[in-house]
């Protein structure tokens, strides 16, 4: 396609709409759920720990589904790939909506979880192939709108659903937008992906399965079980080598299920590691901060999830307006004043105390939410700007599958963090310290990535 300015962007909106309807409901089920934890348990008499499972399954599937997503691309057409994708999500949720028991429930689950681990990938390598280079930017920053607005109304939304009606109408809200967008599918998608017929190599998905599965479960546990407690470190040893021996076959096959070349492009490399630092702060921080803010600071429930709001709104409105800056002036400064912005933001809350007042924690929140949207998706499009067309859904695989362990290792760090700075002596306020040094790390970690962004090269402006 060419990258000219006479790209019609209105022609291709339907697309746009079937894409981003797309991602806003499969990130939407993803935080619905939390809040109908309470009454599941209470209707299907579960524990606490079994039914965390109904998360933990979910994001376990989601990141194994991933990286194959390069694979399944290269294998079948875009149509044919979304439309599966968004079938096994949709009847996931109908699953869901019916389950009597939680074996079902838990059935229905891995379901949705295998249908949004192909959607995510598959949707961003559509964009990148539909899209000229110098709108590339803008796409994205739609796409970015999408994963702030969905987050920030999820915990209110499944909040009133519960207290007004059965736990099931969390599923029922979803399904009805997953049928539209599967019709709406059917008629405007079209196939934009240049079909490979890559032979099964049924070993790699073996490993890559173990592999990633293993490190995501062990760090995703390693918060509540301790990290020397033995479902860590089999987990993650265990996984982290059976990783090593799926990357070197990647690198020996001819067709590999992943191709991790892709980092043998710096400006790739640097990109993909400037968003994981950035995804790892963000993730990390919406889970310590309701925790200091119920356990510590005498905050409600409401509140804790109002404090956030703010700034998922302002990281909606911001992305599209990332987009475009991307699209005129490229990734480098935007790197630059974002990783500095997120550093200073962060650094912000390392003399919290039980204190603190509602409007500094929502307004620190807002302006680190603004400019983590500077970097995570422009860092996201600069990353896959600079591969060929054919490696495109590799890098898009690639890209997430490295976010989505990021995120469960930073959110892992940060909660170990608070948990053995805390002095439980000194009360309340010696456990807060805990929250003060875990923003400490991640302020440190901020600012190690502010530095790297300046070995950015000087990109090609898009569009030239």
């Amino acid at each position: 396609m060419s990258n000219s300015d006479s790209f019609d962007f209105k022609k291709n909106l339907p697309l746009l709409v079937v894409l981003l309807s797309g991602a806003f409901v499969t990130i939407l089920n993803q935080t619905l759920l939390g809040t109908a934890l309470p009454p599941i348990m209470n209707d299907l008499n579960l524990s606490g720990s079994t039914a965390q499972w109904l998360q933990s399954i979910f994001m376990l599937v989601n990141g194994i589904m991933i990286p194959v997503t390069a694979f399944l691309i290269d294998k079948f057409t875009t149509r044919r790939l979304f439309l599966t994708a968004m079938g096994l999500f949709t009847l996931g949720t109908l699953l869901c909506a019916i389950a009597p028991s939680f074996s079902i429930l838990m059935a229905g689950r891995v379901l949705q979880a295998s249908g949004a681990g192909i959607m995510m990938p598959l949707m961003q390598t559509i964009l990148f192939l539909s899209f000229p280079v110098n709108r590339r930017g803008t796409a994205m920053g739609l796409f970015g709108l999408i994963i702030a607005f969905a987050p920030a109304i999820g915990p209110s939304l499944s909040g009133f659903l519960v207290d007004q009606f059965p736990w099931r109408s969390v599923f029922i809200v979803v399904l009805p937008i997953a049928v539209i967008d599967i019709i709406a599918a059917y008629f405007l998608l079209r196939n934009v992906t240049e079909l490979k017929n890559p032979k099964v190599d049924v070993t790699s998905i073996i490993l890559s399965t173990l592999g990633f599965g293993g490190i995501l479960y062990g760090f995703s546990v390693a918060g509540d079980t301790g990290w020397l407690s033995w479902q860590v470190l089999l987990t993650v040893i265990g996984g982290g080598l059976i990783l090593y021996f799926f990357i070197t076959r990647q690198l020996k096959l001819k067709e590999p299920l992943l191709e991790f070349r892709v980092f043998q492009n710096k400006t790739f490399s640097l990109a993909t590691a400037l968003g994981m630092v950035v995804f790892a702060a963000m993730i990390g921080t919406n889970v310590i901060l309701p925790l200091y803010m119920q356990n510590m600071a005498g905050f409600s429930a409401l509140e804790s999830g109002l404090v956030l709001l703010p700034g998922a709104i302002i990281m909606g409105f911001s992305s599209p307006i990332t987009g475009y800056l991307f699209d005129r002036f490229g990734g480098k400064w935007l790197a630059r004043i974002g990783m500095f912005l997120l550093a200073v933001t962060t650094f912000g809350f390392i003399d919290l105390s039980a204190e603190t007042s509602f409007s500094y924690l929502a307004t620190m929140h807002a302006l680190r939410m603004m400019s983590i949207s500077m970097v995570m998706m422009p860092m996201t499009t600069l990353a896959l700007n600079q591969l060929p067309n054919d490696l495109i859904s590799h890098g898009t695989a690639v890209n997430n599958t490295f976010r989505q362990v990021s995120g469960a290792i930073g959110t892992a760090i940060l909660v170990t963090v608070m948990s053995t700075a805390a002095i439980p002596s000194d009360g309340v306020e010696g456990t807060i310290h805990g929250v003060n040094v875990s923003f400490i790390v991640a302020g440190v970690a901020s600012f190690l990535g502010f530095i790297l962004s300046f070995r950015l090269k000087e990109e090609v402006k898009p569009g030239d």
